[in-house]
């Protein structure tokens, strides 16, 4: 072991100590920088992956306890930030989308399963943890996430760029949004064939003002029809995320739904069961499997994908979702709030490692 401190030694020290998803050294990875000596006070930074990085505690930890094996040290100083890897695509003919690193699709096998409103929360917990987010709500004859993010009514300005109109997306709760509703009126109904959703999906992709993204957040509708099929053969995708419900029905649908993403040559990062149980507000010590129990477990078992989470059917998830106030935002330490903030960053974790091991 180095028996004087210094910038060297430091790195020595934590060489050993490894990224536990990667299982690869940290210093390796280059996730060890700017390392300063001021006497016995040692300083570096620990670059994350991604800044929802579940394991994050657990890491500085073991950086810390691993720096004070050495003599002289008398105070760590740690800062944490994070550099998000972009996804590779290697089919040549997918675009990518300029400044976007990830896009991840929500998606489901049939309507009434909570896609939206866990697609809404995973897209704002990931902003909540400080990384740049926006979302395409895909879902063009049922764009409901405008509601959800607070941002029902609000008018987008469109300006003409070099490659024509350019959408300025709508922003809440962290998150930069497009929608169907932005452009047409509260009640009027889109009566349109594949061909103009086809177009349409891709004008949100490439014909907005995205910016600088960690992640894009795609809601798309249910079903495995259109909208799928054009975001899977226009984009390099991280991943797609399948919501369910534990009932045989909603498992069934989402198993070809999932099928359909795998077929289509792109990552199924796990599944999500929302509506797991119910807990009476004023019987919080009882728990009803309304929709039946453990489905997405055992479908996650058969078909061998992470079960990324459950997540309990909450009162205040509904009424967040009227109110534009999404469960981790109004009511972050609720059971449902704590579930999908984990599952954002479980997802997270996972599109890393698949970006950083292709």
């Amino acid at each position: 072991m180095p028996a004087t401190l210094s910038a060297e030694s430091v790195l020595e020290v934590l060489k050993p100590v490894q990224d536990p998803e990667l299982q690869k050294s940290l210093v390796d990875l280059n996730m060890i920088r700017n390392v300063a000596i001021a006497g016995g006070n040692v300083s570096f930074t620990l670059v994350l992956t991604t800044p929802a990085c579940p394991l994050r505690e657990f890491i500085v930890d073991d950086c810390k306890k691993a720096v004070n094996t050495l003599p002289g040290v008398e105070d760590i100083q740690v800062e944490v930030t994070a550099e998000t890897p972009q996804q590779k695509d290697s089919l040549p003919d997918r675009q990518g989308v300029p400044g976007v690193k990830n896009i991840i699709a929500v998606s489901s096998g049939k309507g009434g399963v909570g896609k939206s409103t866990v697609a809404v929360n995973l897209a704002v917990a990931l902003a909540q943890a400080g990384a740049k987010v926006g979302m395409i709500d895909a879902d063009i004859y049922g764009p409901n996430a405008p509601m959800m993010l607070g941002l029902e009514g609000t008018q987008v300005k469109v300006e003409q760029g070099a490659q024509g109109e350019v959408l300025e997306p709508a922003f809440n709760h962290g998150v930069k949004l497009v929608s169907m509703g932005f452009l047409i009126d509260k009640d009027q109904p889109v009566i349109w064939r594949g061909p103009m959703l086809n177009g349409v999906i891709r004008q949100f992709l490439y014909q907005v003002n995205w910016g600088e993204l960690d992640y894009m957040i795609v809601d798309m509708p249910p079903g495995t029809g259109d909208a799928q099929l054009t975001l899977a053969q226009a984009v390099p995708m991280a991943g797609a995320v399948i919501v369910t419900t534990p009932q045989s029905v909603a498992l069934s649908d989402a198993r070809r739904g999932l099928k359909m993403f795998q077929q289509l040559g792109i990552n199924v990062l796990g599944i999500v069961e929302n509506m797991s149980y119910f807990t009476p507000p004023d019987l919080p010590d009882r728990q009803y499997d309304i929709f039946g129990s453990k489905g997405g477990e055992t479908t996650a078992q058969e078909l061998g994908l992470p079960l990324l989470g459950c997540i309990p059917l909450e009162m205040p998830v509904r009424e967040g979702g009227d109110q534009g106030l999404p469960i981790v935002v109004a009511n972050p330490d609720a059971p449902a709030a704590q579930a999908l903030t984990a599952i954002a960053q479980q997802m997270a974790a996972k599109v890393s490692i698949a970006a950083l091991t292709a």
